[in-house]
């Protein structure tokens, strides 16, 4: 499979898109997928003053954009959405050849992309509607909601798309305009939805894109630039923090979704086949590549061999393969880096004495796949208890009673989502209180929700994308009070 298989070709591209242009250079990067080690297509480097005019493209379209009504930004995005289904099958290709996902994986990562699409273009008709506030009799005081204004984004390559739409979707419908810097891994699915957006009718400079492989270079404008008002980032809690110093430098407001190392806890009284249904479904997906993956495997005692007994034998049955074979539920790791750190985590975890059960190297052969792995008698003494694992590694750790799990669970510095299974409802109630959590799924392990707020607290960041709450990270609250003169 190769970009010679899309059917509208004119939605691969290879530069930065600034002001509606597309932009070429004299350097590139390769771009690799991870199933094959092949280049699938090279793109050109963005420069520090490509980046710049970007801001500016941005900034000079923004007056315009924000002063059009709230149900003409939303006919535009509608338009936008209507074309990522229409292309949904090429979108999916690009996403499995340069992120390494099974097409099932990907075309599923489109449509929960556009159901956020869907959602902003809704909302934004309520923007303008101001609140009134209670005042003395001979006052009128209202509340209005304003655009931040031009916002930078940093997105990472697990979900090429849905990371990119809910953030610009978001800042769009709210009157504000974006400059959007993907990962280097997985360009070409940014620089696709860009096209549509063009396709769409969006106006110049409302949604610019820039792609490059010195992030370093680009992150320092895109935080530092006196026209940026807000930067939103999904990445990792030690980039992040690199980014809210040179954030603050110019007090802007910043969203950052980071890292997590989320608990999946298994009290004796809950339905172990839903529980490790649950466990397949969140350690798998995406081979481990996702921030709310179930990290650490808190099972209690009594019934943790009973446990390991089940999923050893679902994970037995579960096939890694390249993602345009139909038959294959794992795809690979994004890249030899991945595979060293999976690596390194398993030899620092024996190393402790933990016990190694299935898997524990890369899958022989062309292609970054790496074994399903279990590792059992983990302790909070090992790097992955406290690391993000990101990877198809399962670590067990045991619990005799309710305070202890709920002692391991927030012992760690993420706290972004978690899983509890239980059928006692006093644990439930109990564990939605105590637990240092931003999301959590009580007898479930599929929390996406396009509705809802996504993010977490603690180290796992700040702010929320999702929901009416998503919106309102692109939004600032101007206070009118104006006294009542006699006619």
């Amino acid at each position: 499979m190769s970009l010679q298989n899309i059917v509208n070709s004119s939605i691969i591209k290879s530069g930065s898109l600034i002001n509606g242009r597309w932009l070429a250079a004299d350097q590139f990067f390769d771009v690799i997928d991870p199933a094959t080690e092949e280049i699938i297509a090279q793109v050109s480097e963005v420069s520090s003053l490509q980046v710049k005019q970007a801001i500016y493209s941005a900034s000079n379209a923004l007056l315009k954009w924000q002063t059009l009504s709230d149900q003409e930004r939303a006919k535009y995005l509608l338009s936008w959405q209507a074309l990522l289904i229409e292309n949904l099958d090429d979108l999916a290709q690009i996403i499995t050849l340069e992120q390494g996902k099974p097409l099932q994986e990907s075309r599923g990562e489109l449509l929960h992309s556009a159901n956020y699409i869907r959602l902003y273009a809704e909302l934004a008709e309520d923007l303008t509607k101001p609140d009134k506030v209670p005042s003395d009799n001979n006052q009128s005081a209202l509340v209005y909601r304003r655009p931040v204004g031009v916002v930078s984004a940093i997105t990472p390559w697990n979900f090429p798309c849905s990371m990119i739409l809910r953030k610009a979707a978001a800042a769009l419908a709210a009157g504000c305009t974006l400059v959007l810097k993907p990962s280097e891994l997985t360009p070409l699915t940014a620089l696709a939805i860009a096209q549509l957006s063009i396709d769409a009718g969006i106006p110049s400079g409302v949604l610019n894109v820039v792609v490059g492989s010195d992030s370093q270079m680009i992150g320092e404008i895109l935080t530092q630039h006196p026209k940026v008002a807000k930067l939103s980032f999904t990445g990792s809690t030690k980039v992040g923090k690199d980014l809210l110093q040179q954030c603050a430098l110019g007090v802007k407001r910043t969203s950052m979704e980071l890292g997590g190392s989320a608990p999946f806890i298994v009290f004796d009284d809950a339905d172990i086949d839903l529980a490790v249904e649950g466990a397949m479904a969140s350690k798998f997906r995406n081979a481990g590549q996702t921030c709310v993956s179930a990290n650490r495997f808190l099972i209690q005692d009594t019934v943790v061999e009973k446990f390991k007994s089940k999923l050893l034998q679902q994970i037995s049955k579960l096939k890694s393969g390249n993602g345009f074979d139909s038959t294959a539920q794992m795809g690979p790791l994004i890249n030899p880096l991945a595979i060293n750190k999976m690596n390194e985590l398993i030899a620092d975890a024996e190393s402790e004495g933990a016990e190694l059960l299935v898997g524990g190297k890369k899958i022989e052969g062309k292609g970054y796949f790496f074994e399903p792995t279990v590792l059992d008698k983990v302790t909070p003494s090992m790097n992955l208890f406290h690391q993000e694992i990101f990877g198809p590694i399962v670590s067990i750790i045991y619990f005799k009673t309710e305070d202890q799990a709920i002692e391991l669970a927030n012992q760690v510095e993420f706290g972004l989502a978690g899983y509890l299974f239980t059928k006692d409802q006093l644990i439930i109630n109990r564990f939605s209180q105590q637990i240092q959590l931003g999301m959590l799924g009580i007898n479930e392990a599929r929390l996406s929700n396009h509705h809802a707020p996504f993010g977490g607290v603690k180290q796992s960041g700040m702010g929320r994308e999702g929901g009416r709450y998503g919106i309102e990270e692109y939004l600032d609250y101007q206070y009118i009070c104006q006294t009542k003169t006699p006619a």
